[in-house]
């Protein structure tokens, strides 16, 4: 399995994971302004007439220039597995560990009582925890939630969504981007 780059922008906000392939291009193109970490992938090219290669290294975090370089997304895209990877794979409910095919998206408001599907309203369950629950409101069945839901910023969604794949340093860089409450090990009752 290939390491990914995280590339930024120029203020050096983490905005995705790139393939080397895209990486490769954008250096090409002279849009790497700047990188950190070590090397991902050393890239070979042709040899030239005096007999000497081509060769272009790419570092593990790039910080891109040009026009699709801006802002990373206000708000990350909702997916049960990075949902599931920010609850840590516990049901919120009972607290236990599960493998992913026995989670579900459960919405603490019910949509059918006015709850959105956004990250504040959502919390990893497993099956039989979801289906206790049903369409009711914790207080109507005297449950509680082990910690409270939030939406990931960019640096923790990108390390969500990659986190089996990440390198020390990728993960370094990112740490250093995520909220208080993610750097202190959210997932505690309080």
């Amino acid at each position: 399995m290939q390491a990914r780059i995280l590339r930024l922008n120029l203020a050096g906000q983490p905005l995705e994971w790139l393939s080397w392939e895209e990486a490769a291009c954008l250096y090409v193109r002279e849009l790497v302004t700047w990188s950190l970490g070590g090397v991902v992938l050393t890239v070979r090219g042709g040899i030239n007439r005096l007999g000497e290669r081509s060769s272009l290294d790419l570092a593990a975090i790039i910080a891109c220039g040009g026009e699709r370089m801006a802002r990373p997304r206000r708000r990350p895209p909702l997916t049960n597995s990075a949902l599931f990877s920010r609850d840590l794979h516990t049901c919120l409910y009972c607290g236990n560990g599960f493998p992913k095919r026995e989670l579900t998206r459960d919405h603490v408001q019910p949509v059918s009582r006015g709850g959105r599907d956004v990250w504040e309203n959502v919390v990893t369950a497993c099956r039989r925890c979801n289906q206790h629950k049903g369409n009711r409101l914790l207080q109507e069945i005297d449950l509680e939630l082990l910690a409270l839901p939030f939406c990931p910023n960019a640096a923790e969604y990108l390390a969500l969504i990659n986190n089996e794949r990440i390198r020390g340093d990728q993960m370094e860089f990112l740490r250093g981007q995520f909220s208080r409450r993610r750097q202190e090990g959210w997932l505690q009752a309080g």
